[in-house]
Parts: C-alpha cells; sequence; structure tokens
C-alpha cells in the first residue's frame, strides 16, 4: 500500500509544477510586445502626424510670396498719368514695321500729334485716320510730326496703313500702357482722343473724347495758334 501510493504521487506533482511553470512564460512574453507595439504605433503617428505640417507651412509661405511678385510686377508696367503740362513718358513701343520706337523722344526735335483709335480699319477710326492724311502735310509745314497710337498689333496697322496709304507711323500700344497713361484706356477699351506735345516732349492739349470728323481739324488749329502765339 505504501510503495504504491508513493508511485503515483510522485509522477503527478512534477505533471503539474511544469504545466504552470510553462504557463507563466507564455504571458509574460505576451505583454511585454503588446506594449511595445502600442508604443512604437503612438512613435509613428507622432512622426506623421508633424511632416504634413511642416509641408503646408512652407506651402503657406511660398503661396504669401507669390502675389507680392505679381503685383510689384504689374505696379512697375503701369504708368503715372499724363496731364497737360506733363512730359512724355519713357516707354518703347512698336511701330506699324515692328520697330521699337522710345516714346520719350518722340518731340526731341518737333512737336507731336498723337491721335488715339478704338479700332484699326473700322469706319470711324478710317475717317479720323484719313483726315490727318489729308492734311498732314500742314501739320509738317508747323514743325509738327503726326503718329497715330491704337491697342492694334503691328500687322493689322501695316494692313491698314497700305490699305488707306496713311503717311504717318503707327504705333501699337497692346497692353494699353501710354493709352491708359493719357486717360484713353477705361474698361478695356481706347477712348478716339488727340493729344498735341510741343517741341520738347510736355503736353499742351488734349481732346478727349473727340469726333472722327473734328480730330484732325481740331488739332490744326491748335497747332496754328500755338506756333502764332510763340512767333
Amino acid at each position: 500500500m505504501t510503495g504504491r501510493t508513493k508511485a503515483t504521487a510522485e509522477p503527478t506533482e512534477p505533471t503539474r509544477r511544469s504545466s504552470r511553470i510553462s504557463a507563466q512564460p507564455k504571458a509574460e512574453v505576451k505583454e511585454p510586445v503588446q506594449k511595445a507595439t502600442a508604443k512604437s504605433k503612438k512613435r509613428t503617428a507622432d512622426v506623421d502626424g508633424d511632416s504634413p505640417a511642416v509641408k503646408k507651412s512652407k506651402a503657406e509661405e511660398e503661396a504669401a510670396e507669390a502675389p507680392d511678385t505679381a503685383e510689384s510686377n504689374a505696379a512697375a508696367a503701369k504708368l503715372a498719368t499724363i496731364d497737360v503740362g506733363d512730359a512724355l513718358p519713357s516707354l518703347t513701343l512698336q511701330n506699324e514695321k515692328g520697330e521699337d520706337v522710345e516714346v520719350s523722344t518722340l518731340a526731341a526735335e518737333k512737336g507731336v500729334i498723337l491721335f488715339l483709335v478704338p479700332k484699326a480699319d473700322t469706319p470711324g477710326c478710317t475717317t479720323q485716320a484719313c483726315g490727318f492724311r489729308d492734311i498732314y502735310p500742314d501739320f509738317t509745314a508747323h514743325n509738327f510730326d503726326v503718329y497715330c497710337l491704337s491697342a492694334d498689333s503691328a500687322s493689322a496697322q501695316t494692313k491698314w496703313q497700305t490699305k488707306k496709304n496713311l503717311p504717318y507711323p503707327l504705333l501699337s500700344d497692346p497692353k494699353r500702357q501710354l493709352i491708359s497713361a493719357l486717360g484713353a484706356g477705361e474698361g478695356g477699351k481706347t477712348k478716339r482722343s488727340h493729344f498735341v506735345f510741343e517741341k520738347g516732349g510736355k503736353l499742351v492739349e488734349k481732346r478727349l473724347p473727340v469726333k472722327p470728323a473734328d480730330s484732325p481739324r481740331l488739332a490744326l488749329e491748335y497747332v496754328k495758334n500755338l506756333n502764332s502765339a510763340s512767333a
């Protein structure tokens, strides 16, 4: 009896102890792994969350700088308003041949008539342009040059000049820089008008607006009176 009891008890106790010991390490290994995984996820989220914020701030800085550059370029391109007593501005335009013309030098040796038309080769503009053509010798006799100014392309002006035998140069101002400075470029359109600059480049007379048939006659009358007064 005694021998049987000892034989049965001895194998049973080691089996229970081994199962408890093997279960404990498994539980201890799982807990650290889970905690480490959670920490790594939090750290990853923190790093990923910082990156978009940095990229966004850089994009905002670049976007804020862009309008300033555009505004400064626009301000540089805009000319100051030209009124009676002011001089021709420093600006380069092209004539009907595509040649560069420095506006500030137009009246260096003679007086200048600038007449403005809304659009080349249209009825009213043709009446005005041909009116200056017909009395062009009278302007030159009084030591004045005549220029037609419009926002048309040089090629369109060339066709019109050839078609109507216009003896004077045509200046192309597609951005309406000079036209706007003269006060004739509101609303993206050119107002029919003419301006008289005496020798040296000072504006002495402006007609804005003016009728097509009246423009050449009124400009010549002013030039004659100007020369008579200075004689």
